[in-house]
């Protein structure tokens, strides 16, 4: 079973890092001022989505529910398990529904010809969706380690 924590733990690495990286390259990119930059980093960012926030959530999911399947909590009351899911559930959603149609805008308003004011706009929503998108994983990270109810 401690194979599979190391599994679990890893793939949390690997999803909230992901996240918090994109956010800086995006930030970084947008400093630039460069299109063509922003445009790479736009595209990048959906390719980092595919290559390594998707698999995290789909080894998290896996990994956690064989763990959860092997505990002695019960999804059925109200504890750190079933809060942290139903969050993680609703950072899902929150990605699938808004942040993943915001950064196919992103980058086809960053593509030629670069719409500055489209872009500007899907990039603010993003950034402000990204940033609570953000913090829920961390919070979820925290019920994780902590268990404390």
């Amino acid at each position: 079973m401690s194979f599979l924590v190391f599994i679990h733990i890893t793939a949390a690495i690997i999803f909230v890092g992901n996240i918090i990286t994109a956010a800086f390259w995006k930030v970084k990119a947008a400093f630039s001022k460069d299109e063509t930059h922003i445009h790479l980093t736009a595209k990048n960012i959906m390719t980092a989505d595919h290559v390594f926030t998707l698999p995290g959530i789909i080894v998290l999911l896996i990994s956690g529910f064989i763990l959860a399947a092997d505990s002695s909590y019960t999804l059925h009351a109200i504890n750190w398990l079933s809060v942290s899911l139903a969050l993680f559930a609703l950072t899902g959603v929150i990605w699938a529904a808004i942040l993943l149609p915001l950064q196919r805008k992103m980058i086809h308003y960053s593509g030629e010809p670069f719409n500055q004011a489209s872009y500007q706009k899907a990039s603010r929503i993003w950034d402000v969706v990204g940033s609570l998108s953000t913090i829920i994983p961390l919070i979820i990270l925290y019920l994780m380690i902590a268990k404390p109810f």
